[in-house]
């Protein structure tokens, strides 16, 4: 920005004058000057000049003046002149003394005026008199009301003066209409004194000054206390500050309205061309002026947007105006002021775009900016073939690159341009290569780089761009002048020999370097971002290179090339290496020459280059040069670079045993497009995996030019012979463009290893030079290498292609071991049984073995599952580790028997058994020749790997029966006190619960059951009465059972539940113990006894609310009566019933009756019982049907009829629900709620 005058580009704030903070001559300690020295280093620390300044905050730019500083005139006639009304301002074009007159537009001064000349607010500090405290005490035979007396008079007479200096100020003040605001400075004492209001109020009004914010007292205070003074100070102020702007613009609006109704009278162009005297300015020129006079007004009372919007009208007309050379004449210094002044416009419109973070705005006015002033200068001669065209554009990109840095060094945030795709869209833009309808969609989610802002390094990139075409052009427009064809030479020519363009290319190019970096992310997704700072750098060192700086130039091209080398950027690499070459020529570096000179034999000719300029060129250096130390040999590091050769490695055989041979074949072909047949290569020597002396193949020239495909035998290779591979061997090492030799033989050892060929490394020598180049094994030119080739037949040559993934190595491994592995056992398993497994292993190689066996016991997912295993004494539920088989002799056998345990519930079991092998070698223990042979056999050891899955069942298939029924025996009274005793077992609701449970051996193989007992585990809600189990029945046990067979216990349980019924189930409160074992013939059965547990099935709670059980003996004689009872009980914890009981005797029936026929019984309350009974006599034998009984609760019949009572309806009311009668004769039901439902036919068998 150091192009353009500071003033038209600064960031304008209101101005504040302070006067009367003159810089003491001598340091003290005097409060007073200390407040002074703090009052100045406050008010300038407030705001600095700056270009960049977005805060809207209410502060000033401070300027330190002195007492009697005077203002620049208005005009330059005296205010009394009768001329004043018509003079101009001397900065005006219309006065003739102006730097303007007569068509300037705006000068800098102007603004420099209105920032350092005049202010918006002048403050002056002055010190109010104070009367010495002790003055009085040297006249002593002054009365103290003489001394007050004289006190009043002097602080009178004081402020008269001071009144008087101020009402001066004031006046010149307010011809500008300039604030004036008086700060007095008082100490602490005066601020004490009742007179001081009084004094201020004199003061004020002798002075004029204003009643809101014109005068101020300050004491001296802390440096902290001191800035809040100073921020109060401003806020207070800045509103005068804003009115003193805001009359100065509404003063240039009526001049701006008034001279565009008075455009007319200007004459026009042709009207004085032809006269040689100066044109005055043009209503646009005028225009222009005005405008920007608005503009800087609005930018220092901080309206942002007022300022954008006069800044762009002035722009506008500007445009207008060199649109026509009449207007201003190209190459002119009013035209060359224009351009200036557009220049610091458009950049003051950036900046407020900015500003308001409306990044597209600014870019696109800096564009149009270039685009527009472009099209000018094609016009005006200094088009794009031109050095001053690129000087110009260079400094629009170097202004918004600086800009944008002071920004974001503040608080500006660049944009981010990532798209934001959603899944829709990315399935449409993924959809839209093969759709054309959606191309479009596919446009609109990337955006164009030149419409996106970017951070300042990339337009200090472009800066640095169009510096080296303004470098181009200027050299372009010495060699014409050199060649006496100076043609049309711009007026700048002779200045523009004074630039030092490089240096300006390299400070740019060094800014762009250095925010590239700042501004990367360190993420592998923004590498191109990092290539472009590497392409910067690469210009960096072009640019050294071309200021002669070489060794600069090469620190530089090391580092890019790495990178280059290491992401495999080979197009970019030959020109790099060409002017790294020559850099290193010019520093005399004739290693660094050759090493360059052989990378870029890798690289393919240009078309304008000869194939083989690099061999010439690296002969001529071996040839010219010696080095500096001729015993060591210069390595050329390659691995990274592309490779001279495309070479290849391919073994036959993947793998072999020890003892074998793998036939191999290593080609190398030369590039096509380079020329290296001269170049005088000694040797070849090809490194072989884990072995010190390399197989050297020596240069043996022929008489006959090499063929382009050739072969060379290199018969049998031992690698484990270090001497046979140091054994020299003899090949013609010359290539023609494209030709190919191939080096074969065979290769074997007698240990385990592996054949791989690790390098390759051709050796030149010339005269002292000894240059080794290292070749990789695999390696190609082309980036998408080249498929392996194996060849077959050289005449005629034929290829046979490699599909083999691993082709460059060959594994040698041991002989296998000759092992016959089988598990023994008679699935499926049974759960709770110890189940047998015999390993067996038997030796079927000529060789002595030691076995050991690891046995894994797979987790399960079957829950409740516990599984282990047990070998000898070992016990496991995982692994059991080193089992020794012992040592096995050839043809030997060995046996281990696993055990398998399993619980919980049936499903596969998985057993990874692993026998691990290696020969025995305890015969040559004490043989010392051959402790190496005996390392190499420890290493001999094959693993034989077995998985076993085995299907476990239950030996037993359980179903259970369980049926209820209700207790007989009469209930407890309910005041029965034993009914309250902890230990009572009640069980009037629960009743009992009668199960069998049936056990079928379900298995394939016989089971001898020992015994079956029943292990009680009685709890608080059910007891076990009895079981079928008890009785000693010793014939029943032991008993062999085969598959099918079935075996039943029953047994009786108790129920005793609280009032409140739960739905929780009961547990069952038992288990039964079978203890058995598999019967069979096979002697590695265990002859424990296994023992299984089967628990009881869960009860239920019963859920009867009233029920009747009714007791009707079976069978009965003629004519002789018998007893017919019913209880009624009520089960319900909390509700009592209302018990209706209807007998309904039919003629029919065959028997008379004496009892109640139908009535009701007392209210039955919860827990309690009722019985009723009646005297039958049969009159009929066989079976006949007692008459029918119903039972009815009335209770909600009531509940229902007192309802309806209430609502004056008389629908049907019910009856009462009808209350279930049990027989208790066939109470045995599978569920509590089954049962004969009342009403139902009962019948007893009469007998004669």
């Amino acid at each position: 920005m150091n192009s353009y005058p500071p003033e038209l580009l600064a960031q304008l704030a209101p101005i504040m004058f302070v006067a009367g903070l003159d810089s003491p001559a001598t340091k003290s300690q005097d409060a007073f000057q200390v407040l002074t020295l703090r009052l100045r280093d406050a008010l300038l620390a407030q705001r600095k000049v700056a270009i960049w300044q977005p805060e809207k905050t209410k502060s000033f730019q401070v300027v330190l003046v002195d007492r009697d500083v005077r203002f620049p005139p208005r005009k330059l006639l005296p205010l009394d002149d009768p001329q004043y009304a018509a003079a101009h301002s001397p900065l005006s074009p219309l006065t003739p003394s102006s730097p303007l007159h007569p068509d300037g537009l705006i000068a800098p001064i102007w603004i420099r005026k209105h920032t350092t000349l005049l202010p918006s607010v002048f403050v002056l500090f002055l010190r109010i008199f104070e009367f010495p405290p002790q003055a009085s005490k040297t006249l002593p035979d002054l009365p103290d009301v003489d001394r007050d007396r004289e006190r009043e008079q002097e602080e009178r007479k004081r402020d008269t003066e001071l009144s008087a200096e101020v009402a001066l100020r004031k006046k010149s003040m307010s011809e500008r209409g300039i604030k004036l605001t008086v700060v007095l400075m008082a100490s602490r004492r005066m601020l004490d004194d009742p007179t001081l209001d009084a004094r201020l109020t004199f003061i004020r009004r002798q002075s004029g000054l204003d009643s809101r914010a014109a005068l101020f007292v300050l004491s001296p205070v802390s440096a902290a206390e001191l800035n809040d003074f100073v921020r109060s100070l401003q806020q207070a102020l800045y509103e005068s500050a804003v009115e003193y702007y805001t009359a100065h613009s509404k003063r240039v609006r009526r001049k701006r309205n008034r001279h565009s109704q008075a455009h007319s009278s200007y004459p026009g162009p042709a009207a004085v061309s032809g006269l040689n005297i100066p044109r005055p300015l043009r209503p646009e020129g005028w225009t222009v002026r005005y405008e920007y006079k608005m503009a800087c007004f609005a930018e220092f009372r901080s309206e942002d947007e007022v300022a954008l919007k006069h800044y762009q009208d002035a722009y506008d007309m500007l445009i207008i105006m060199f649109g026509s050379t009449a207007i201003l004449p190209p190459r002119t210094k009013r035209w060359a002021e224009a351009k200036v002044l557009a220049d610091c416009i458009n950049i003051k419109i950036v900046k407020l775009y900015l500003y308001n973070n409306e990044h597209a705005l600014a870019l696109s006015h800096h564009n149009t900016h270039i685009r527009q002033f472009g099209d000018f200068s094609r016009g005006w001669g200094i088009g794009e073939e031109t050095f001053e065209f690129w000087s110009w554009v260079a400094r629009q990109h170097r202004i918004l690159a600086e800009l944008l840095d002071q920004g974001v060094r503040s608080a500006l945030i660049l944009p981010v341009h990532k798209p934001a795709l959603t899944s829709q869209n990315l399935h449409a833009l993924n959809q839209s290569t093969r759709i054309p309808g959606e191309l479009d969609f596919a446009r609109s989610a990337g955006i164009n780089p030149s419409h996106a802002l970017q951070h300042p390094g990339f337009y200090y990139y472009m800066a640095a761009r169009c510096t080296e075409m303004r470098r181009e052009r200027f050299q372009a427009a010495i060699e014409a002048e050199l060649s006496s064809q100076p043609g049309n030479l711009s007026p700048g020519f002779a200045n523009e020999k004074k630039v030092e363009h490089l240096a300006i290319i390299l400070e740019l190019y060094t800014k762009a370097y250095e925010l590239f970096k700042k501004y990367t992310p360190a993420s592998s997704q923004t590498q191109a971002q990092g290539r472009l700072t590497l392409w910067i750098a690469y210009r960096i060192a072009q640019t050294y290179h071309q200021s002669g700086k070489f060794d600069m130039a090469v620190r530089f091209f090391e580092r890019i090339a790495r990178t280059y080398r290491r992401e495999k950027w080979y197009s970019m690499l030959p020109p790099l290496l060409s002017t790294w070459y020559t850099c290193a020529q010019q520093l005399g570096d004739v290693e660094l020459s050759i090493c360059l000179l052989i990378e870029m034999l890798g690289h393919d000719s240009v078309e304008s280059e000869d194939p083989g300029s690099l061999e010439e060129d690296l002969l001529a250096v071996l040839k010219s040069a010696v080095p500096a130390t001729p015993e060591d040999t210069l390595v050329v590091d390659l691995s990274e670079a592309q490779p001279i050769f495309n070479s290849s490695v391919i073994l036959w055989t993947p793998d072999i045993n020890v003892g074998e041979s793998s036939a191999f074949q290593i080609s190398l072909t030369a590039p096509t497009c380079r020329s290296i047949k001269s170049i005088p290569f000694s040797s070849l020597a090809v490194y072989v995996k884990d072995r010190v002396s390399p197989l050297i193949i020596r240069h043996s020239p022929s008489d006959t030019d090499p063929p382009l495909l050739g072969v060379v035998n290199l018969g049998h290779i031992t690698p484990s012979n270090d001497d046979d591979l140091g054994g020299s061997r003899t090949a013609d090492l010359r290539w023609h463009p494209g030709s190919t030799i191939v080096f074969r033989g065979t290769m074997s050892s007698d240990v385990p290893s592996v054949l791989k060929v690790t390098k390759l490394a051709l050796t030149i020598e010339v005269n002292t030079w000894k240059v080794e180049i290292p070749l990789p094994p695999c390696s190609s030119r082309v980036q998408a290498g080249h498929a392996p080739r194996w060849l077959s037949s050289l005449d005629p040559p034929k290829f046979i292609p490699i599909e083999r993934e691993n082709y460059d190595f060959t594994a040698i491994t041991h002989v296998p071991h000759q092992l016959d592995v089988s598990l023994v056992h008679h699935a499926p398993a049974f759960l709770d049984e110890s189940y047998p497994i015999v390993v067996q292993v038997t030796n079927t190689d000529s060789r002595t073995f030691d076995i050991v066996v690891d046995i894994l016991l797979q987790p399960t997912e079957i829950d409740d599952a516990v599984n282990y295993i047990v070998v000898d004494d070992q016990q496991s539920s995982g692994l059991i580790k080193g089992i020794q088989f012992g040592v096995l002799g050839p043809g030997a056998s060995g046996k281990k028997t696993i055990h398998l345990f399993n619980s919980g519930a049936g499903g596969e079991r998985m057993i990874d058994v692993s026998i691990q092998s290696r020969p025995n070698d305890s015969e040559d223990e004490t043989n010392e020749d051959d402790d190496n042979e005996n390392d190499l056999l420890s290493d001999d050891k094959t693993e034989t790997l077995r998985t076993l899955v085995i299907p476990t069942v239950n030996p037993f298939k359980v179903t259970s029966d369980v049926s209820y029924r209700h207790k007989q025996e009469p209930w407890p009274g309910l005041a029965n006190l034993q009914t309250f005793d902890a230990k009572f077992w009640d069980d009037r609701r629960g009743g009992e619960a009668i199960a069998s449970m049936k056990f079928e051996c379900t298995g394939p193989w016989n089971l001898l059951l020992d015994s079956v007992t029943l292990e009680r585990e009685d709890n608080i809600q059910a007891k076990i009465i009895e079981c079928s189990t008890d009785q000693d029945d010793a014939d029943m046990f032991p008993a062999e059972y085969l598959p099918g067979d079935e075996f039943r216990a029953i047994y009786r349980i108790s129920l005793a539940t609280d009032e409140e019924i739960s739905e929780d189930l009961i547990l069952g409160p038992g288990r039964f113990v079978v203890k058995w074992r598999r019967n069979g013939q096979d002697a590695e059965l265990d002859d424990r006894l296994c023992t299984t547990f089967i628990s009881l099935p869960s009860l239920r709670h019963p859920s009867d609310g009233l029920v009747a059980l009714l007791n009707v003996p079976p069978v009965a004689t003629l004519h002789d009566p018998i007893t017919l009872s019913l209880i009624i009980r009520n089960y319900h914890p909390s509700r009592s019933a209302n018990i209706a009981v209807q007998l309904e005797p039919d003629t029919l029936d065959g028997f008379i009756v004496a009892g109640l026929r139908s009535g009701h019984i007392p209210v039955l309350l919860p827990g309690a019982e009722e019985k009723l009974l009646w005297r039958l006599i049969p009159v009929e034998c066989g079976h006949v049907r007692i008459p029918r009984l119903k039972i009815f609760n009335k209770r909600a019949a009531i509940v229902a009829a007192q309802g309806s009572d209430q609502s004056g309806s008389n629908a049907d009311i019910p009856s009462g629900e009808v209350v279930r009668v049990v027989n208790v004769g066939h109470d045995r039901g599978c569920s509590v709620d089954v049962g004969p439902a009342g009403g139902e036919d009962h019948t007893i068998l009469v007998l004669p």
